[in-house]
């Protein structure tokens, strides 16, 4: 080590007399060399089902797109972009050469940002854990990082660290605190676009000038994320990539899971396959049936992660909490987006669906959280969720006769009540030869979805 100070100031004292991207390029390239692989400890299925337990009945967070990305808004020299990835993708979608999308980080000062404020939203919304971007596709890192100048602490007037404070509210929140980690990177010299794409495919599918080398500085990245904010979850992507392949995976989730045993690390840290990773990551959909192993929904309030000026898309609370149980029914978790702007704030039409949401779940949670997938098949007037000895029915669209039909797969039924009912009164239930009609009153309790307990012997 010592032979190689002199060269090493040398480098750096280069790099302080170069521009912005020259000193950025040279601090990436003084990217620590990763130690030895941390071996992965050998899990039983009883180990892993402790592990994942937390995360199984949590069945709902807040994921969060913010970035540099964010001044920009969608929009490039006053022009809108036309989204064909999404607003945090703007770099790829306006074709911007790092020298022209690097200027930005000096316009980005979130002074309105307030940790607290968000981990408050993110618990009124019902939500139990948090994933937000340490470092999205446009290699901008959003944490305090000694591997690049190329992040909120060096490279911007806010000159802070967001995530600390964010961490910190979650755990005073009681919210589990995950991050997004892309293994794209578009500012890297490491990466290049490919010259065999053209246009956003340059982006998207760009190539490993020296992939050690990337690799290394991905580690030593995560390696900080893991240590320095004790995260529950890592949620990667990029990994479409083609010089990324599934024994890369294997290696960074053995690499992480060495550094913290109890990780839960999504299947995009591999090939999206069911092997990699704990879980899968269906995006904007929602798949018709359960999976057959964990898995998570990931979908936007809107069009777009990460904040686009221009879209009021927004979808409906209604939409939204029916998307939450469907996700339920089927075993599922639900990550709802929020896209906050430059500035630090979430957008108000996100904060009061998400308020909506969580008025529901204070009355309805029961009938959410730690719950299994459904006994039955899905009914035309709503789902089912369970637990034992409880089925819960979801009613979407309340039966106009007043007679709820519930199919035997459910159980015996011994008594039925509305979840919104403090007392729990009884509702009269019939049973006959297709399971069992319970007696609902005239109205709904709930216009977007009333839950009927039915107390059941398996």
């Amino acid at each position: 080590m010592k032979r190689r100070r002199p060269a090493l100031l040398c480098v750096l004292g280069l790099a302080l007399l170069a521009g912005p991207l020259a000193r950025l390029e040279a601090a990436d390239a003084l990217a620590p060399a990763t130690a030895a692989l941390p071996k992965a400890v050998a899990e039983t299925p009883a180990a892993r089902d402790a592990r994942m337990k937390w995360w199984r009945e949590a069945r709902f967070g807040m994921f969060i797109h913010w970035g540099m990305y964010a001044v920009l808004g969608g929009k490039y020299k006053g022009e809108e972009i036309a989204p064909k990835h999404g607003a945090e993708w703007i770099m790829c979608d306006a074709l911007l050469a790092r020298a022209d999308y690097e200027p930005f980080a000096r316009q980005f000062n979130p002074v309105k940002f307030n940790a607290d404020e968000w981990a408050r939203t993110a618990a009124g919304a019902g939500m139990k854990y948090m994933v937000i971007t340490s470092k999205h596709h446009d290699g901008f890192s959003m944490f305090d990082t000694k591997q690049t100048d190329y992040s909120i602490v060096r490279a911007t007037p806010y000159g802070k660290d967001p995530m600390k404070d964010l961490a910190a509210a979650c755990k005073r929140a009681g919210l589990k605190f995950g991050f997004y980690y892309s293994q794209l990177d578009w500012h890297h010299p490491a990466l290049a676009n490919n010259p065999d794409k053209k246009g956003q495919s340059a982006f998207r599918f760009n190539i490993a000038l020296d992939k050690a080398k990337y690799v290394a500085y991905m580690k030593a990245q995560l390696r900080e994320l893991i240590t320095q904010y004790d995260p529950a979850v890592l949620f990667f992507d990029g990994q479409w990539v083609d010089w990324w392949t599934q024994e890369d995976g294997r290696d960074l989730e053995a690499y992480c899971r060495g550094l913290k045993p109890d990780l839960i690390i999504n299947n995009r840290v591999g090939k999206s396959k069911p092997e990699d990773g704990d879980y899968g990551t269906p995006e904007q959909k929602i798949p018709a049936t359960g999976l057959g192993y964990d898995w998570e929904t990931c979908m936007t309030l809107n069009d777009n992660w990460g904040f686009r000026e221009s879209d009021h898309n927004w979808k409906s609370a209604e939409d939204l909490i029916r998307k939450l149980v469907d996700i339920a029914s089927k075993g599922g978790n639900f990550l709802l987006n929020v896209g906050p702007t430059a500035e630090g704030v979430i957008p108000q039409p996100s904060v009061e669906r998400l308020g909506q949401m969580g008025q529901w779940l204070k009355v309805n949670g029961e009938a959410i959280y730690a719950t299994q997938p459904s006994p039955c098949e899905q009914p035309k007037w709503g789902r089912f969720t369970r637990k034992a000895g409880r089925v819960y029915a979801h009613v979407f669209d309340w039966p106009a006769g007043g007679s709820l039909e519930i199919p035997a797969k459910a159980g015996k039924v011994a008594k039925a009540y509305l979840l919104a009912d403090a007392a729990h009164a009884a509702l009269k239930v019939e049973a006959t030869a297709a399971g069992t009609v319970v007696a609902l009153p005239a109205k709904a309790p709930d216009a977007i979805d009333s839950v009927v307990v039915l107390e059941v012997r398996e």
